[in-house]
């Protein structure tokens, strides 16, 4: 039976879940906020050591300025309102990501969120955030060169933005099969799972039955 310390999340549809639903986008990403919340109750639940969520990428800034606006605002709220819940839990937050691109309120309350809950050890929550995987080997890349060392696997993988356990789980909701630039170093020989079923209709039923189904997986890591 596999081993499961890491599971990452792209969590399409939340958009489209909105116009189909309320006729607002983003009252789709409002929905989509409250889904994190229960697989980050569930990840607890399942004794998983490490989950991922790609929340913003560096593609979403080609995105409507008001929608961009509206998904800050939900981050901002997000974090002032669950903060000191994520701190009695035990859970840490994890940025990944280029911050230096972000707003300035956005950049102070991401890092409150990790200064705050550094120490904690139940469950790491990794947000993805101004993430963009070709940026991240690109920035490794320079921290090496710059240096002087020799470039090697073990090396970029010290200097990705990420460079702990890699997931051993892709979840994809939405229908689309594609990683969209999203941990495409550490998601090598992960197995993907792609859901036709938007972000915000995914549950703690679907996320077992993928638990369940990955155990069963022969992983070969190009052996026979």
């Amino acid at each position: 039976m596999n081993k499961l310390n890491h599971i990452a999340f792209i969590m399409d549809g939340n958009g489209r879940w909105g116009l189909k639903h309320k006729g607002n986008r983003n009252l789709g990403h409002l929905e989509g906020v409250s889904v994190v919340k229960k697989i980050v109750e569930a990840a607890i639940e399942f004794k998983i050591p490490i989950i991922t969520f790609y929340v913003f990428s560096t593609e979403n800034w080609k995105r409507p300025f008001q929608e961009i606006k509206y998904l800050f605002k939900l981050i901002k709220k997000f974090f002032q309102k669950e903060l000191n819940n994520l701190v009695k839990n035990d859970i840490k937050i994890n940025i990944i990501g280029r911050k230096s691109g972000l707003p300035l309120n956005i950049k102070k309350i991401l890092r409150t969120a990790e200064l705050n809950t550094k120490k904690n050890k139940k469950l790491i929550v990794n947000l993805a955030f101004n993430y963009g995987s070709k940026n991240e080997i690109i920035d490794a890349i320079k921290k090496i060169k710059k240096k002087k060392l020799k470039i090697n696997e073990k090396l970029i993988n010290k200097h990705l933005y990420y460079n702990s356990t890699f997931p051993e789980i892709l979840i994809r909701t939405g229908g689309k099969k594609r990683l969209s630039n999203f941990m495409l170093w550490q998601l090598a020989y992960a197995e993907l799972f792609f859901l036709k079923k938007l972000w915000p209709d995914f549950n703690k039923n679907d996320l077992q039955n993928i638990i369940k189904k990955f155990k069963k997986i022969k992983r070969n890591f190009g052996d026979i």
